[in-house]
This record gives C-alpha cells, sequence and structure tokens, in this order.
C-alpha cells in the first residue's frame, strides 16, 4: 500500500489547513488509519486515528476540539481538518495504516507509512 499525504504549507497562527491522505488500495477501508506528527527535535507523536469505515475516533489532548479526523472509504482518502493553528502544531505530518480494524496510539501498530506533508505555523 502506498500513501500518498499532501495539504501541508505555511499558515498563520489561528489559521486552518486540511491534510489529506490518498492510498494506493481500497482494502484499507477495512484498517484503522491515523495521522502522527513529527516536530524538529522531537519524536513522533501520535495526533489522530479512525476506525476501519469512519468508525472509533480518538486524538491526542494537545489537538482536541480544533482537529477533526474524516475519512473517504469510496475514495481511500484520509483526511486531517486543522483549525485554531498553533506555532506548537508546526511539524512533518504523516499519514499511517494500522494493522487492524482500530486505530492505536502504538507505532508499531502501523504497516503503512507516507511521506509527510510539512506544516508551519507562524506567530
Amino acid at each position: 500500500v502506498q500513501l500518498q499525504a499532501s495539504g501541508g504549507g505555511l499558515v498563520q497562527a489561528g489559521g486552518s489547513l486540511r491534510l489529506s491522505c490518498a492510498a494506493s488500495r481500497r482494502t484499507v477501508s477495512n484498517n484503522g488509519m491515523a495521522w502522527f506528527r513529527q516536530a524538529p527535535g522531537k519524536e513522533r507523536e501520535f495526533v489522530a486515528g479512525i476506525g476501519y469505515r469512519g468508525g472509533g475516533t480518538g486524538y491526542a489532548d494537545s489537538v482536541k476540539g480544533r482537529f477533526t479526523i474524516s475519512r473517504d472509504i469510496t475514495k481511500s482518502t484520509l483526511y486531517l481538518q486543522m483549525n485554531e493553528l498553533k506555532p506548537e502544531d508546526t511539524a512533518l505530518y504523516y499519514c499511517a495504516v494500522a494493522r487492524g480494524s482500530i486505530h492505536s496510539v502504538r507505532q508499531m501498530e502501523y504497516t503503512y507509512w507516507g511521506q509527510g506533508t510539512q506544516v508551519t505555523v507562524s506567530s
């Protein structure tokens, strides 16, 4: 499975961005998916996850209430709507496909990873 992430860019604090992640196979609809991010000098961290067919979402405390994860099964595409962006949201954002049908905060539970899309939030 190949994952193509897009939608990153430079935005001012308080602004919004929508990330997309297109999967090369429709069979990912049977798997959980998630977004992770890695800021310079920091470890990669879980941002948001979603279960197969769009159920069972979860968010990191730092983005809860500001970010929304969703997926379009018909397009095999994962989304992350990011509102009220803060400078601390600046990172390389990765999408990933889980081994099972639900998402996890643990990176080892993911078998496929996208190449990352850069999000930069200026103050």
